[in-house]
C-alpha cells in the first residue's frame, strides 16, 4: 500500500474505531425494543444526512443524477440493483447487531466483527480478484487462530456472529464495486432505502413517540457519531483501499469494544480473550505491513548529481 493511501487507511481506522464505542450509548437504551431503536436511528440519520446534502452538496447530487441518467439501461439497472441490495444488507446488519447487543450478548455482537474481516477479505480475493500477498495470508491465519480461540464459548453466540458478519461483509464488497456515485450521496440513498424498509414495521409497532429527552439525545448521538460519520468514512476509505484491507481493519472494532467492555463496563476478561485480541492487533499490523513499514522507515534521499 502506498503512502498516498494513508488518508484512506486513516478514514477506515477512525470509522471502525467509532463503532467499537457503540455499546456505550446503546446500553443507555436497553429498556427500549431493538426495532424502535433502529427505526429512530435510521429516520434521524436520514434527516440529518439529507439536510447536509441539500444545504451543502446540491451540485454533487445533480452530478450523480446526471451520471445515472447517462448510463445504458442495462448498466443503470445493475447500478440501482446493487444500491438496493446494499441498503437491504446494511439495514439487516443494523437490526441484528442491536438485537444481539441487547438480547443475546455483547460478546456475540463483538465477535461478529471478528468474523466479518475474514469473510470480507476472502470475498475480496475470490469475487473481486484482489491481490493476496504472503503478509496478507499470514495476517488472515493469525486472525483465524484468534477466532478459533474465542469460538470456544456458546454456539448460539457464534451463529449470531457469523450471521451479522456475513451481512456486513457483502455490504462492503458491494460498496467497493459501486464507484460511480458520490459516497455521501450513496449514504443518503441507502438511509432512504432503509427508512422505506422500516416504515411498515414502524407503523405496525407504533405505540407513541418516546418523550424521554435522554432517548432523543442518545438517538442523535448514535445517528451522528455511530451511523453517519463512520459509514461515510468507511465508504470514503473504499475509494482508495481494497475491500480486503477495509475488512481486516474492522478488527479495530472488536479491539476497541473489548477495551470498552473491560475498562468501562467492567466485564470479566479471561486469558484466552486477552490472547485472542492481542493476536487480532498483530493481524492488523501484519496485513498492512507495507504501509506501516513505509511510515516507520523514512526513504533515503539521493544526493543530487553535481
Amino acid at each position: 500500500m502506498k503512502e498516498s493511501r494513508f488518508k484512506y487507511f486513516l478514514a477506515a481506522i477512525v470509522a471502525t474505531g467509532f463503532w467499537g464505542f457503540f455499546s456505550i450509548p446503546l446500553r443507555k437504551l436497553q429498556a427500549y425494543p431493538s426495532d424502535q431503536i433502529l427505526h429512530y436511528r435510521i429516520f434521524t440519520s436520514l434527516l440529518i444526512t439529507w439536510l447536509v446534502i441539500l444545504l451543502f452538496r446540491k451540485k454533487q447530487l445533480k452530478s450523480d443524477l446526471q451520471n445515472i441518467r447517462s448510463k445504458t439501461p442495462e448498466k443503470r439497472n445493475r447500478l440501482i440493483g446493487l444500491i438496493v441490495l446494499a441498503g437491504l444488507l446494511v439495514t439487516a446488519n443494523w437490526f441484528s447487531f442491536i438485537y444481539a447487543v441487547n438480547h443475546v450478548s455483547l460478546t456475540s455482537a463483538a465477535f461478529a466483527y471478528m468474523v466479518c474481516p475474514l469473510l470480507t477479505a476472502l470475498g475480496g480475493f475470490v469475487i473481486l480478484k484482489e491481490e493476496l500477498t504472503n503478509y496478507k495470508i499470514a495476517s488472515l491465519s493469525i486472525a483465524l487462530i484468534s477466532i478459533v480461540i474465542l469460538a470456544q464459548g456458546s454456539p448460539r453466540d457464534v451463529l449470531w456472529a457469523v450471521f451479522i458478519a456475513t451481512l456486513y461483509a457483502f455490504y462492503l464488497i458491494i460498496q467497493r464495486v459501486v464507484v460511480e456515485i458520490d459516497k455521501f450521496t450513496m449514504l443518503g440513498i441507502q438511509l432512504g432505502l432503509s427508512s422505506l424498509l422500516m416504515l411498515p414495521l414502524f407503523i405496525y409497532h407504533f405505540n407513541g413517540i418516546p418523550s424521554d429527552p435522554v432517548f432523543w439525545i442518545t438517538i442523535v448521538e448514535i445517528s451522528v457519531f455511530f451511523t453517519i460519520i463512520p459509514l461515510f468514512l468507511s465508504l470514503y476509505a473504499l475509494i482508495g483501499l481494497p475491500s480486503s484491507t477495509m475488512g481486516i481493519l474492522i478488527y479495530t472494532n472488536p479491539i476497541v469494544a473489548f477495551a470498552v467492555a473491560f475498562f468501562y463496563f467492567h466485564e470479566r476478561i479471561n486469558s484466552h480473550q486477552l490472547l485472542a485480541y492481542s493476536l487480532l492487533a498483530i493481524a492488523i499490523v501484519v496485513f498492512n505491513w507495507n504501509l506501516v513499514a513505509g511510515l516507520l522507515v523514512k526513504p533515503k534521499h539521493k544526493e543530487p548529481v553535481k
